[in-house]
């Protein structure tokens, strides 16, 4: 469990950050893909790297970074992702309170060798250091396989959102979350229009996300640094993923 602040932003994740605790010195603060079905989380090897195989087997899930590794990321390219960064300077995080479960001198040990290699930013970038903390409680969690929902709200939401995290769909309607791409898609286009005119560039998913071209370098910077670092290399979702469109009627 985390909890992660920015001016007054309070984000939580129910994960467990042991990656830095890894006892094979061969992947030690290796990057790391997570487990399907929340069991943790293993090293990333070639075979791991490469999901081009979706299409041959579109039954297969798909990995993802562990939560080190993406906390890694968001203290270099920010949050905001590609497509805020149309609009938005770099979003960081200021501190980081680490719950049971978890032990601060392995996160921060991992955080700082991820984050070590990273030495060439472009303004407005950079590297920021989180502030970690941890929770006063000695209450303890069972250990246990990690529950496959999550909930999700914020500031404007009529109420949570339960979402059944093996497949995406809301856990009331088996419907898409609010958060998948297609909604915050439609959302951010539905912002750029009003900023820029409803005569807008239309393009895609995927087109947009490319077209961030800062962004996407201080990202390719990164992933070259962790790689030259030793480090692995970065997981990346399938690009056939991000070619869709939405519309505005």
């Amino acid at each position: 469990m985390i909890l992660l602040t920015h001016a007054g932003l309070l984000i939580y994740l129910n994960c467990c950050l042991c990656d830095g605790s890894d006892p094979s010195r061969k992947f030690h603060c290796h990057l790391r893909v997570k487990v399907d079905g929340g069991e943790g989380t293993l090293p990333i090897t070639a075979r791991t790297a490469d999901q081009r195989g979706s299409e041959e087997a579109p039954g297969r899930p798909l990995g993802s970074m562990s939560c080190t590794d993406k906390l890694a990321k968001w203290s270099v390219v920010g949050l905001q992702g590609a497509l805020l960064s149309h609009l938005i300077e770099p979003v960081y995080l200021h501190s980081l309170t680490v719950g049971t479960l978890s032990h601060t001198g392995h996160l921060s040990r991992a955080m700082a060798r991820r984050l070590a290699p990273v030495r060439q930013q472009l303004f407005p970038y950079r590297r920021q250091q989180l502030l970690l903390g941890c929770l006063s409680s000695r209450e303890v969690r069972p250990a246990g396989r990690s529950p496959n929902i999550s909930t999700n709200w914020s500031y404007g939401d009529g109420g949570l959102e339960e979402v059944n995290t093996s497949t995406g769909w809301r856990a009331d309607t088996r419907k898409p979350s609010r958060l998948c791409r297609l909604a915050l898609f439609v959302r951010w286009q539905q912002l750029q229009q009003q900023l820029n005119g409803a005569g807008a560039a239309q393009a895609s998913y995927s087109g947009w996300k490319g077209a961030a071209g800062r962004y996407r370098r201080m990202m390719q910077n990164f992933i070259s640094a962790l790689q030259d670092g030793g480090l692995g290399t970065w997981l990346q979702k399938p690009p056939e993923l991000g070619h869709f469109y939405c519309s505005q009627d």
